[in-house]
């Protein structure tokens, strides 16, 4: 191939490279995102995991965000209902993943009720990420004792649905991830601030 060829072809694909702000997600999901079933089985399985007094789904300042949390992706979350400002640290290398509202039920009708009046938003440093629209599907999750949404102990099987979102690993220093969600009478409505330490 000539020179001036291959320099000119050099030169338009750099241009098609855009720059992103630190932080933002890419189109593209990474390799390691999460089935619909998994990842709602997973988070509920974690936001279950612990106690009213210390659970991070009730918590109203972050102090317990780093309750329970998996080695290979980063729970957020929304609440049981109301407002909270969370500062959390978060580790540099892993996803993030969370709902700007979400439900589960013992019958499909009752996601699907959820699902049809069911909106949200979730903004990192003022960037829309897209949502992950979940219709009801089957999941299996563990409910620990005295859990904060007093939920019986033990395996439960479910139908599960809401907005959610997947966010590659985050570059280190601080972002603000905002959620927001309602559906029928349930409202959430959460601000985190999030320090990334540089995983070297």
């Amino acid at each position: 191939m000539p020179r001036p060829l291959i320099a000119a072809l050099a030169l338009l694909l750099a241009g098609c490279a855009t720059a992103q702000p630190p932080g933002t997600p890419t189109s593209e999901a990474p390799a390691a995102e999460l089935s619909d079933a998994d990842l709602q089985a997973r988070w509920w399985t974690w936001a279950l995991a612990s106690p009213q007094e210390r659970n991070p789904v009730a918590d109203e300042t972050g102090q317990f965000c780093a309750e329970d949390q998996p080695k290979d992706v980063w729970f957020f979350a929304g609440t049981f209902g109301g407002r909270a400002t969370r500062t959390c640290e978060v580790p540099a290398d892993r996803p993030l993943a969370g709902p700007a509202v979400n439900h589960y039920s013992a019958n499909t009708t009752d996601c699907k009720k959820f699902m049809e009046a069911a909106k949200g938003s979730v903004t990192l440093d003022g960037q829309v990420v897209e949502l992950r629209r979940i219709d009801p599907v089957e999941v299996r999750f563990d409910a620990a004792k005295d859990n904060a949404a007093g939920e019986r102990a033990g395996r439960i099987a479910a139908q599960a649905c809401g907005l959610w979102a997947w966010l590659k690993p985050l570059t280190p220093g601080e972002h603000e991830l905002r959620i927001e969600g309602e559906s029928g009478g349930l409202g959430v409505a959460v601000t985190y601030q999030l320090k990334v330490k540089d995983a070297g």
